[in-house]
């Protein structure tokens, strides 16, 4: 219980440090906040993006196209084929040129060009999704479909999941490397800031020595110091991610519109906030507690 007193006791104190000098208190919880938005916003971003993969079937898909002018009686034989080819390591969808027609006329912007074509200019098509199948399988299946008679073309559908796949775990990396050096710069800002908090108070400090207080009880309120000019910083970087997330919303869903998905941008979750306050004031402890070790000692 004494020690949570004098906890409080030095927690309040750093905060009444903080209130007499708003100016540099705002100033250093900017140079945190906009460094800590950084990874907090790509970190937003990246959860966004890991989300819209997901909805996405990253499952091997193959798009096979018939020649518009194939019959009926072609398109059942091929899809027989077809069958044939996969055993059961996967299925068949049929998607015929009225189906598709029918699709692309839903889309307001496509109607209009669609009626004033004098016939359907889809064909019928066949939607292959494989199980599990390596790149080897995959291209020789490719080149297998592509033989098949008024067979158009044949087209690899999940490639594109698989690169943003592998582009999600690059920026995963790039953002753990961007977050570790502002961090260090974050533990940086802090110690500098500590250190010129004690230099202005060294003959408070020097009093306080004499009259018998402990290196322990004086490094307190400077640690407190630091965690809080870290949390303000956190809730200031939280903010700006906000501020992003709002700005970028409108356009991430026109851009999601256009490959006709379904996609709302989502800020920070509850829990990602709670990291992110906890994680600048961990940052700012550590600064402090390197600053006062570092400096304290050097004061007589």
């Amino acid at each position: 219980m004494n020690w949570l007193r004098l906890q409080m006791r030095a927690g309040l104190r750093a905060a009444r440090q903080m209130l007499r000098q708003p100016f540099n208190t705002l100033l250093a919880a900017l140079v945190v906040g906009i460094a800590a938005a950084l990874p907090a916003t790509g970190y937003m971003l990246l959860g966004n993006l890991q989300r819209l993969a997901g909805t996405v079937s990253a499952a091997p898909e193959i798009s096979v196209f018939m020649q518009p002018a194939a019959s009926a009686d072609t398109v059942k034989d091929t899809e027989k084929k077809i069958r044939a080819l996969l055993a059961k390591d996967g299925r068949v969808e049929l998607i015929s040129r009225d189906a598709a027609l029918k699709r692309f006329r839903d889309n307001d912007g496509l109607s209009e060009i669609l009626d004033a074509l004098p016939e359907n200019p889809f064909a019928d098509a066949f939607v292959v999704r494989l199980k599990d199948a390596d790149a080897q399988h995959l291209e020789a299946l490719r080149s297998d479909l592509a033989k098949l008679p008024e067979v158009e073309h044949v087209q690899l559908d999940s490639d594109w999941a698989k690169r943003l796949d592998a582009m999600i775990a690059l920026g995963r990396q790039a953002l753990t490397m961007l977050a570790g050096v502002l961090g260090l710069g974050l533990v940086a800002v802090t110690f500098n800031t500590i250190r010129l908090q004690l230099l202005t108070q060294r003959d408070e400090i020097e009093v306080s020595r004499l009259l018998g207080a402990t290196d322990a009880w004086i490094r307190r309120p400077f640690h407190w110091f630091g965690a809080l000019q870290g949390l303000l910083g956190g809730a200031l970087a939280g903010l700006l991610a906000l501020v992003a997330t709002r700005m970028l919303a409108e356009p991430m869903g026109e851009l999601a519109g256009l490959y006709s998905l379904e996609f709302v941008l989502r800020p920070l979750a509850a829990l990602d906030w709670a990291v992110l306050l906890a994680l600048c004031a961990l940052l700012g402890w550590l600064g402090a507690s390197a600053s006062v070790r570092r400096h304290l000692s050097r004061i007589a």
